[in-house]
């Protein structure tokens, strides 16, 4: 079959590195499997600009839900591309009418990470050393640990986060291991942080590929684009996830809530089962509340339903309420346009693979 007739899958992605190598992992993936299917299809990246990444503006300013996936979709939806590939954490917990997220690929390491001078630990940084996030999740779980470190507001993608301790501003940074996997540089982190420290974000590390639904008002073309996307999808992973993001569905979690949330499958007394831990945290770190359940694989919604009832009942409701901008009067923002990760209304959760 020559390139003329072999069919063109249109994969849409917002620009940057990070973006881009996830999009383009996807593409791989989704050529390889058609291939072995014997219906081989070409991969093209579209590059898209999202209101998240033009505007100097705080995401809350938007609305918050979508603001790195609102253009993408308004492409699939419009028919502009056959695929888009999102870090699970940008989606809104609540489905778009119209498109369905066909696959979860098998998911990257979900840790955290630090990237500190001088190669050194949480543990070996002295009391007063700056370290930059943009997420209340790691500052207030970073402020719990109780170490005397100062959290300072970084926004920015990975290189100018990076680029913040190589050049002296911050003593280090806290960031997603996934994105430098992805990217190739994790060997730039010098401690990979225990979730027992730091439990990460709802689908950190994690990527959807949504599609438009070939259900009754799908075309043909819907159903051969959902075809060639489904042997992606990772059940292990897609089941992690989906209890992690109902966590966060049931809690309404606001704008600036540290919620951190990780489920594993994991060998039971019985076999597979899944196990969820999550921590609801005040922003300034005084007090934190961490609980945990196991339950069976094939009900996960159930799962992270129960575990965030624990939580309400638990006393979670207390301190989940959104930060105000004088929390944070230490902030550093070195060019770069949105925010590193925000988590900005109860739908969703903003904090990005970087």
């Amino acid at each position: 079959m020559s390139d003329l007739t072999v069919p063109v899958l249109r994969i849409g992605t917002r620009r940057s590195p990070l973006a881009l190598a996830q999009a383009r992992s996807v593409a791989d993936r989704i050529e390889k499997a058609a291939a072995d299917a014997g219906r081989p299809v070409r991969a093209e990246l579209v590059e898209l600009v999202t209101d998240g990444d033009t505007s100097p503006a705080p995401l809350a300013s938007f609305g918050g839900v979508g603001v790195f996936v609102n253009r993408l979709r308004r492409a699939l939806l419009a028919g502009e591309i056959d695929v888009a590939v999102h870090s699970l954490k940008d989606l809104p917990t609540a489905p778009e009418p119209g498109l369905v997220v066909a696959a979860l690929p098998p998911r990257e390491d979900p840790r955290d990470v630090l990237v500190a001078r001088d190669g050194l630990t949480l543990a070996g940084l002295p009391a007063g050393s700056r370290i930059g996030t943009g997420s209340p999740r790691r500052a207030a779980q970073l402020r719990g640990l109780g170490l005397g470190l100062e959290v300072v507001d970084l926004r920015g993608n990975v290189d100018t986060r990076l680029r913040s301790v190589a050049d002296g501003r911050l003593d280090g940074v806290v960031l997603a291991r996934a994105g430098l996997l992805r990217l190739g540089r994790e060997d730039e982190a010098s401690e990979v942080l225990d979730p027992l420290l730091m439990l990460p974000a709802p689908g950190q590390g994690a990527l959807a590929v949504e599609c438009r639904d070939a259900g009754a008002a799908g075309s043909g073309s819907d159903a051969a684009v959902l075809a060639a996307v489904r042997p992606l999808d990772h059940p292990a992973t897609r089941a992690a996830v989906t209890v992690e993001r109902h966590v966060l569905a049931a809690l309404e979690a606001g704008c600036a809530a540290p919620l951190g949330a990780l489920a594993e499958v994991v060998d039971g007394d019985d076999g597979a089962e899944l196990s969820v831990r999550a921590v609801v945290a005040a922003v300034d770190g005084s007090v934190s509340l961490r609980r945990s359940l196991t339950g069976p694989v094939d009900d996960p919604e159930a799962l992270g339903n129960a575990l965030a009832a624990l939580l309400v009942e638990d006393g979670a409701a207390a301190l989940t309420t959104p930060r105000s901008s004088t929390n944070s009067p230490t902030a550093i923002d070195p060019a770069e346009k949105a925010p590193a990760e925000t988590r900005t209304t109860p739908s969703t959760t903003r904090e990005g693979d970087q």
